[in-house]
């Protein structure tokens, strides 16, 4: 009953939640780039470079709950857990390891 009331005094949009979530999908796609040319440039290795970009993503996942959805993500995302923290951390990947590999190897070559 308590749920329901709630919701009745704060509707759920899902296309705001929606539009959320592809704005924190775009932000990733840049971050991990960005990260990837950062861990070429500086000529990381192996497992350095990969805690570089956990760490960068973990970085970037606070500076979203903090300033933009001010702490209370659960208000701007349907799975707060899984869409802001831990979502798109592997698509974001692929984007990361191939600027890395490509800075790393414009630097070192």
């Amino acid at each position: 009953m308590n749920e329901e009331r709630e919701l009745a005094i704060n509707p759920i949009v899902l296309t705001s939640m929606q539009h959320n979530t592809q704005v924190v999908s775009n932000i990733r796609s840049l971050t991990a780039s960005l990260f990837g040319v950062a861990a070429g440039t500086l000529g990381m290795e192996s497992y350095t470079g990969f805690v570089f970009y956990l760490i960068g993503t973990l970085i970037v996942s606070g500076l979203i709950f903090s300033f933009r959805a001010e702490g209370k993500a659960s208000e701007y995302f349907h799975r707060p857990l899984g869409d802001l923290w831990g979502g798109d951390v592997v698509s974001g990947l692929s984007s990361f390891v191939l600027t890395w590999t490509l800075f790393y190897g414009l630097v070192r070559a």
